[in-house]
């Protein structure tokens, strides 16, 4: 898979993990789909730096918690930019700190079907193009987990980390699915990293917060997990599936 073209589909890409691995992927030669739901003019910032990479860029509007945009989607950039040979399942919603008796079960339900759902959606038209018993040439798929998934986020988000829990899963058994499709199918669990999700939690300082209790610290970067994700997804890392890379810092 080397030496043919590289395309990158990463949903959630106009801020945070996804702009961080949509600007890595180009520097590494990747043709490049941006998807965003709400903030146009961060996808369109997030482009420039790509094309200022010199690879070809599109910017789809999707939400990606809907099968027919997911379609749509997968549609558009194997006409753009050719078939897709690498998915990243970032997209993620995360809501304010509360317990679960507490919860409004609208929350619920909107953080399963986004964080979730996306990532069933995804991957089976990804497959699609990628399998080699579908005329493919094979893939990589990438979840974004979270450490939540570990340690359950209680008297926070258990809606979001049992979500995370759920892609845990699915990676798990979709990478043995697939494997003598030649795709593979791993994760990385970031955990407190400098993104804007802190804010939609109710705490933009989180990260800032918490690092004196990491054994590292200190926060992480968004490149530190796109670097991650990128191997993951490259020849490097040929023999690995159903695999996982925490990036927390020791947490």
């Amino acid at each position: 898979m080397g030496h043919n073209k590289q395309v990158i589909i990463i949903t959630g890409s106009s801020r945070g993990i996804g702009a961080a691995t949509a600007i890595e992927a180009a520097r590494r030669g990747y043709s490049v789909c941006i998807n965003y739901l709400n903030d146009k003019e961060k996808a369109e910032r997030v482009k420039q730096e790509v094309t200022s990479l010199g690879v070809p860029c599109l910017i789809v509007r999707a939400d990606v918690s809907q099968q027919n945009e997911v379609v749509r989607m997968f549609q558009e950039v194997e006409h753009h930019l050719g078939p897709v040979t690498a998915l990243v399942n970032n997209v993620g919603i995360l809501q304010e700190k509360m317990n679960l008796v507490d919860m409004p079960f609208s929350r619920v339900e909107q953080v399963l079907k986004t964080n979730v759902l996306s990532v069933f959606a995804c991957c089976q038209e990804a497959i699609k193009q990628m399998a080699v018993s579908k005329g493919g040439k094979g893939g990589a798929i990438v979840n974004v987990s979270s450490v939540a998934s570990r340690l359950g986020s209680a008297g926070e988000y258990i809606d979001y980390a049992a979500s995370k829990g759920a892609m845990d899963t699915l990676t798990i058994g979709l990478s043995k699915e697939v494997a003598a499709d030649h795709i593979r199918v791993n994760s990385v669990r970031p955990g407190f990293i400098h993104t804007d999700i802190h804010r939609d939690g109710g705490e933009a300082e989180r990260v800032n917060r918490l690092a004196p209790i990491l054994p590292m610290q200190r926060g992480g970067e968004p490149e530190e997990v796109a670097n991650a994700i990128l191997w993951l997804l490259s020849d490097e890392s040929s023999y690995v599936t159903g695999s996982f890379i925490d990036l927390a810092g020791g947490l």
